[in-house]
């Protein structure tokens, strides 16, 4: 029996339902192991119950878990499905390039679109395997010559001392640019290049800059840095799936400002009080399906990275004049978190309280936003 890995990667292959139902077609040439490979997807997969067939445990870069399968495994297969036939290719050319070993990597793109493919990155993938596999899911079978040809055509980078210039794939007007998990700017044309200077993005081509995702990314290397556009979750028709919160003895708050920390591994949290428009939006919606309410301080500079956000039914989001939300969340870390990552409160309704008195303080403006419903 082939002992065969699968990484499954992103939510947009999971809610076609098509990461299930190539697994259960893996299964019939031999044991499959899955996990996921990146974080985006976590939440597709809590919604789609399949935690016990993917594993979401850790979180990892897609490369990374790669590796991981291939130690065990006799070939991994590689699950996405891009938002164009383009960002899909370009996607699987960047991981392989971070595996600095010969992986037998096969990677099934977009198998729920018209233009689904099967990309054969090594020579030596057993034909037969791949053949049978084109054959169940009525793809067809490209090889890697033909990708990375496409691929380096459309996007690469160029080194000048210490100036880096990367072009960015398959991009749409009016998409968010999200550079290691943070909202930097927005695309304005066809092409999008970003450029770097001593490891700090300074102009885009194609694109507007948010100074205030600069400030927040802070020094990156843009030759590595994982770049997305678009939205993150792009299925509007999503059920959560809610799953049962145990309240602590002692009732403990996290503090959150920055959307692209690891939110899942404050799942056992009683509240989190998000600073920030775009950390609002994410953090409420993954912490929806593990039954626990955010305080949520905005400003109204709202990217909206996914279609639909939801919110626990006690969630609290209150909303200042424009500019105001990172200035107030500094004095929240200082004067209720003592500048910590979490505290315990006594109740989350005096958490709210001490938090509006804060605000009063300030003279600064505030309302409150989309109480007692369950959609952002």
């Amino acid at each position: 029996m082939l002992e065969i890995g699968v990484v499954v990667h992103g939510p947009g292959i999971i809610d076609s339902g098509y990461a299930l139902k190539i697994i259960k077609i893996l299964e019939n040439y031999g044991n499959v192991t899955s996990r996921l490979g990146g974080t985006m997807g976590r939440t597709a997969v809590i919604d789609a119950n399949l935690e016990d067939i993917i594993n979401i445990e850790d979180k990892l870069l897609p490369s990374e878990s790669i590796k991981i399968l291939a130690e065990n495994s006799d070939v991994v297969f590689l699950l996405n499905s891009g938002k164009s036939t383009l960002t899909g290719h370009t996607f699987g050319y960047k991981v392989l390039s971070h595996i600095d070993f010969n992986v037998n990597l096969i990677q099934i793109e977009r198998p729920d679109k018209d233009d689904g493919i099967i990309i054969k990155w090594n020579k030596n993938t057993d034909n037969e395997l791949i053949e049978s596999v084109s054959c169940d899911l009525k793809l067809p079978i490209t090889d890697a010559e033909d990708v990375e040809n496409q691929v380096v055509d459309e996007t690469g980078y160029i080194t000048d001392e210490n100036i880096i210039k990367r072009k960015v794939a398959g991009v749409n007007i009016g998409e968010n640019i999200m550079l290691n998990g943070t909202i930097i700017g927005q695309v304005t044309a066809d092409e999008l290049i970003i450029i770097a200077k001593d490891d700090e993005i300074v102009d885009m081509q194609g694109g507007v800059i948010k100074q205030h995702g600069l400030e927040k990314l802070g020094s990156v290397d843009l030759k590595s840095a994982i770049i997305k556009t678009g939205l993150l979750r792009r299925n509007d028709n999503i059920t959560p799936r809610v799953l049962k919160h145990q309240e602590n003895e002692e009732l403990y708050a996290i503090y959150l400002d920055h959307a692209a920390e690891d939110v899942y591994k404050y799942r056992d949290a009683d509240v989190i009080v998000c600073i920030g428009d775009d950390t609002t939006l994410l953090t409420s919606d993954i912490v929806y399906r593990f039954n626990i309410p955010i305080i949520g301080i905005t400003d109204g500079d709202l990217d909206r990275v996914v279609v639909e956000g939801f919110k626990h039914e006690k969630s609290t989001i209150i909303q200042l004049t424009p500019g105001h939300d990172d200035k107030i969340g500094k004095v929240i870390h200082e004067k209720i978190f003592n500048m910590k990552n979490s505290v315990n409160i006594n109740s989350i309704d005096q958490l709210k309280d001490n938090i509006i008195e804060i605000i009063n303080k300030s003279d600064i403006e505030y309302e409150f936003k989309f109480e007692n419903e369950t959609k952002l």
